[in-house]
């Protein structure tokens, strides 16, 4: 049976990677507001048995904490998965079924079996075990805040090779967001590869490329 619920009641509860009912994984993604690149989904079942220090929201982490808390998760979590979904998906499904189709991937890559995923969020991806929506989850159930940190961090390190292939938008700095310097070159050069073409600043710098005389 799959429980909804807007918040976390206990985090020092929802914080243990075990519980009388089983091992219990966190679920967040990181990429759903950019412009191109992937959406990537993380899943984190921790061990009470070896805490990890200063887990917490990656986005009020700076990036050297975030690298340092990555590699502590990884070697100290019962299990983590890393899964993402393409930018060829996003454009077919939308970004929130793109999302769920992440976070499913990543929950099923895991090498435990979960009783419970708390994912962050107000929505569920389509699961075959119990879970439960956690508004604000990835300040309040550690691991979901490990789930956001190796989310984060993968997506940041795609974003540099993203940059290493397409300099000329500067996807190492802006990470794909839609911030002035992006849009600037978005219009400039025209849509890449990377980019989601379903989004409406793509669509519009890509419909500038083809009528002659109006490209910026």
């Amino acid at each position: 049976m799959v429980r909804r619920a807007g918040s976390a009641a206990a985090p020092q509860q929802l914080s243990l990677g075990w519980s009388r009912e089983g091992l219990v994984a966190g679920v967040d993604e990181a990429g759903r507001g950019p412009l191109a690149g992937p959406v990537v989904a993380a899943a984190v079942i921790l061990d009470e048995a070896a805490p990890i220090a200063g887990l917490a929201d990656s986005k009020v982490l700076s990036e050297r904490r975030r690298e340092a808390l990555f590699d502590e998760i990884r070697a100290k979590a019962l299990c983590c998965c890393i899964a993402q979904a393409s930018v060829q998906e996003i454009d077919e499904l939308n970004i929130l079924q793109a999302t769920m189709l992440a976070m499913r991937r990543a929950v099923e890559g895991l090498r435990l079996l979960p009783a419970l995923v708390l994912v962050d969020g107000n929505r569920l991806p389509p699961l075959k075990v119990a879970a439960e929506a956690v508004v604000g989850g990835d300040a309040k159930v550690q691991a979901i805040s490990a789930a956001s940190i190796l989310a984060k961090v993968t997506r940041d390190r795609m974003c540099t090779g993203m940059h290493e292939a397409f300099p000329q938008y500067g996807f190492d700095a802006h990470k794909g967001y839609p911030t002035p310097e992006h849009l600037q070159a978005l219009f400039l050069h025209g849509p890449s590869p990377l980019h989601r073409q379903s989004y409406a600043p793509v669509r519009r710098a890509a419909a500038l490329r083809t009528v002659p005389g109006e490209a910026a």
